[in-house]
């Protein structure tokens, strides 16, 4: 299966995405419910009324939640909202998958808030996001995804639309999208894009969920049956476009998998072997997927060397940095490049090999399709004093039995 959160035109936020959840399904009444027992949990909070409802956003039927509060609190401490998350998420017994999502999207909010003002994560106060619609939120998402069986599914995101203009708020007012988002966006896999609309169409709260939930971002819906569509409508009213988060549920056929990477490339000329090996080493250490380094004639019948790098787009400035550093060179051409990829999945397997037992990691693309890592075989080769190639054959045999 497979859930697409499309936000590409109306953007996200945390109600948003909970009510584009109950449009397809989860549990209105579990959500409702540990809403109220967040509220003993946050003093200054009372409930007067939660429920999810039908509206028209342009014409489109969808689900919106409606929360009426009773609020003394205008200001709270980060801290304060996250032990809320975490004492309901207890009280209500939330899955241990769910509950981490729920405690990991509250700390990227903190975390984002924290760098922006430059301050520790302790000493963050939240203005707008101090209410108990937060939690609500964040709680509500958790136990949604958990009653649909989200958190087994793979999850896509489309680039997730920012708005334009500026936005007012507790500091004043600033070009949108604000700090927060930038941060919490910031090296995360979710692209982001403007739109005409001036104002703000994603709420920190809304971000911080979708990363923590998106497993990749796609311009592109995957091939899929679909099954459900969901409609998760905002509070606000915009002229041109209806202000709902679409979410679309179903099975995935498509074989392969789409990313976008960075590729850097440099000549390198009067370096030795042992500089390059040493360079691709700490470049594959720094997270490169891969270096390639190919032979190559130059200006003036120079031998010199092409260096290759493919990384991820967040890490391009760091491998650049790095590829200077450690080569000397003195220029980086970079771009950046879409490609499919065979979806696989890394797999740790107890094997037995002469009586001795063994941990090795297996890159596996189908069931009888296997690789086992280079550094799992050299160590089973260098504990049993074999040949590389014989402990490689040893351990495909006992992975080979355990994948039929």
């Amino acid at each position: 299966m497979v859930l697409v959160i499309d936000s590409q035109i109306a953007g996200i936020s945390g109600d948003m995405m909970l009510s584009s959840l109950v449009h397809i399904g989860a549990n209105k009444s579990k959500i409702i419910d540990s809403a109220y027992f967040a509220q003993d949990f946050l003093p200054g909070s009372k409930i007067k009324k939660i429920s999810f409802g039908n509206v028209y956003k342009h014409g489109i039927h969808a689900t919106a939640l409606t929360l009426k509060l009773d609020e003394v609190h205008h200001e709270r401490k980060g801290t304060e909202i996250a032990g809320c998350i975490a004492k309901t998420a207890r009280k209500i017994g939330l899955s241990q998958r769910a509950q981490e999502f729920a405690e990991n999207t509250i700390q990227t909010l903190i975390g984002a808030e924290a760098k922006v003002h430059g301050i520790s994560k302790n000493s963050v106060h939240f203005h707008e996001a101090s209410s108990i619609d937060t939690v609500i939120d964040i709680i509500g998402c958790a136990i949604a995804l958990d009653d649909l069986k989200c958190f087994d599914q793979e999850i896509v995101a489309t680039p997730v639309a920012v708005g334009s203009g500026t936005v007012t708020f507790s500091h004043g007012t600033v070009s949108n999208p604000a700090g927060a988002i930038l941060e919490i966006f910031k090296k995360s896999k979710i692209l982001v894009r403007g739109s005409s609309i001036t104002d703000e169409l994603t709420t920190p709260t809304g971000a911080s969920i979708l990363v923590n939930l998106a497993d990749r971002c796609s311009e592109f819906y995957p091939q899929m049956k679909i099954s459900s569509i969901g409609y998760g409508a905002g509070q606000k009213n915009f002229d041109g476009i209806s202000n709902v988060l679409k979410i679309v549920r179903g099975d995935d056929f498509d074989r392969l998998q789409s990313d976008r990477v960075g590729i850097l490339e440099t000549n390198l000329d009067d370096v030795s072997g042992e500089l390059l090996a040493h360079s691709i080493d700490k470049i594959m250490s720094a997270g490169a997927k891969d270096v390639t380094v190919i032979p190559a004639v130059t200006k003036k019948g120079r031998p010199s060397h092409v260096m290759s790098v493919i990384c991820d787009p967040s890490q391009v400035d760091r491998i650049a940095d790095l590829i200077f550093s450690e080569t000397g060179t003195l220029g980086v051409r970079i771009r950046f490049s879409d490609r499919i990829i065979v979806p696989r999945k890394l797999l740790t397997l107890k094997i037995m090999i002469r009586g001795k037992e063994f941990k090795v990691r297996c890159k596996i693309r189908e069931q009888k399709q296997f690789k086992v890592e280079y550094d799992d075989i050299k160590s089973v080769s260098d504990r049993l004093n074999l040949p590389f190639k014989d402990a490689e054959d040893m351990i495909k045999t006992q992975v080979g039995r355990q994948l039929k």
